[in-house]
């Protein structure tokens, strides 16, 4: 059990934002699976306020990426998971917003344990969400964009030659014991 559970604490160390694609298919049944492992994440009630629109189309890409600096990102990944706090299936914003933290955490580990596949959330587009709302006809008082999931195959090479840094502080840096 207790290489279980080491593992476990790797995979979750070894996950990283992945924002260099290769334009490749990824069967629906994938991304089902990927979406299955986000509809797990907890929830205050089991309230699950989460609405997703999976976004495949290359005009509403397009028209994604025109509402933010990392257009590029979302036009070349596959798909696009745009999520949003449904805030009719939601009691307490604080409890929502924290379930949408779980449920897209759940989604990039899905993501992660898929081969050869890579996502990064997109929360930049946020500055311009009245106007994905308007994308997808859906009226902001019911709800409210929690950011964007791009997901594609890793293009390893352009991942490579970015040398993004993934240190982390150490635990006794942002702990107190009492």
């Amino acid at each position: 059990m207790e290489l279980i559970k080491n593992e476990f604490i790797e995979f979750i160390k070894e996950r990283k934002s992945v924002r260099s694609f290769i334009y490749k298919k990824i069967r629906k049944e994938v991304i089902l699976d990927i979406l299955e492992a986000g509809r797990w994440a907890p929830s205050g009630n089991n309230s699950q306020p989460w609405r997703v629109c999976v976004v495949i189309h290359p005009t509403v890409k397009r028209m994604l990426s025109e509402l933010t600096k990392y257009g590029g990102i979302l036009e070349d990944a596959y798909v696009d998971l745009v999520i949003f706090l449904d805030l009719e299936r939601g009691y307490d914003r604080t409890k929502d917003i924290q379930a949408i933290g779980a449920f897209v955490q759940n989604i990039l580990l899905g993501v992660h344990a898929q081969e050869d596949l890579g996502a990064v959330w997109i929360g930049e587009i946020l500055n311009r969400k009245e106007d994905v709302n308007q994308i997808f006809k859906f009226p902001v008082e019911k709800f409210e964009l929690m950011g964007v999931v791009a997901i594609g195959m890793i293009d390893d090479a352009r991942e490579k030659a970015r040398k993004e840094s993934r240190e982390r502080r150490p635990v006794d840096k942002f702990i107190d014991w009492y």
